[in-house]
């Protein structure tokens, strides 16, 4: 049954929520028969995650853990394996240490609201209005990056949304959710932002919401501010330090500096990625000088 829509905005969510209908992806996390806590580790997952490389974790995640207390009685380490190459393994620490909190203050359950939501290591404004939309169907405002560049273009004419979330922004989605299908529009507009009104090379010629969008309007004006660019990933730190938790991952126990150093080509990049791993708390020092992953015996 279609939502009745109240006014011009109408035009933009029921377009996209047409479209989902018939383009959605097949997701595993989008099954009827997933729990919250299966929404909640897809979303730590797609953290700057491609979804095509979560998909295969993931379900091996939740075959391994299959609820917080599961995961909450394995160690630190054990997550941090288990989360391979998906990158940002401060993200498995931080499941890990949310999952214990689930486990001992919530009954087990992946809470409801924002606040105990965002209580959890980890989750943040985005994250919590995700799993209280798609765990548990409510009007939540979710704004990843695909959500707002998608708002920018079609009802603001702007090519990308500004750096951070203003309260205007969050004003503006908000009143997209009146309908009766708050929760599945969601999920719908961030299909749409990533499969259509994608950052690089949108597929205008074939965007079912075209004729409204303000943007194609204009003339497809450029921004009119900077984006920030990450650092090329060739060489970096972030590689080294890639590097060095591949190496931890794969050990039965605590590996030595030298043979850290022998497998990347800066010592210095080596001191220093080694240095932040200890401060995220990702590694630890043995008494002998050696490394290990967090929580390894």
């Amino acid at each position: 049954m279609r939502p009745t829509f109240p006014d011009k905005r109408s035009n933009l969510t029921e377009l996209v929520l047409t479209w989902f209908d018939e383009a959605r992806r097949p997701l595993p996390w989008r099954s009827e028969n997933t729990t919250a806590w299966g929404i909640l580790v897809s979303e730590f997952m797609c953290q700057q995650t491609q979804v095509e490389r979560v998909i295969p974790r993931w379900q091996l995640w939740l075959d391994r853990w299959p609820s917080p207390s599961d995961l909450a009685r394995a160690d630190v380490s054990d997550a941090i394996r288990m989360w391979e190459r998906l990158g940002y393994p401060r993200r498995a620490m931080w499941l890990h240490a949310s999952a214990v909190i689930i486990r001992d203050e919530h009954q087990g359950q992946v809470p409801k609201s924002s606040e105990q939501l965002r209580a959890l290591p980890g989750v943040g404004e985005y994250t919590a209005a995700a799993v209280q939309a798609f765990a548990f169907g409510m009007p939540a405002v979710v704004l990843d990056t695909n959500v707002r560049r998608v708002i920018a273009r079609t009802l603001n004419g702007e090519a990308q949304p500004r750096a951070h979330v203003t309260n205007a922004e969050r004003a503006q989605a908000a009143t997209l959710l009146e309908h009766g299908r708050p929760a599945e529009w969601s999920a719908a507009v961030m299909e749409f932002g990533a499969l259509v009104c994608k950052a690089v090379q949108p597929r205008c010629e074939e965007c079912p919401v075209a004729d409204i969008c303000r943007w194609r309007a204009a003339g497809f004006p450029p921004p009119t501010f900077q984006a920030r660019r990450q650092a090329a990933f060739a060489g970096s730190d972030r590689q080294a330090r890639g590097r060095i938790m591949s190496i931890l991952r794969s050990a039965q126990g605590s590996v030595a500096t030298s043979a850290i150093e022998s497998a990347w080509h800066d010592n210095d990049q080596v001191a220093r990625a080694l240095a932040g791993l200890l401060k995220d708390a990702l590694i630890e020092q043995t008494a002998l000088g050696d490394y290990r992953l967090r929580g390894s015996t």
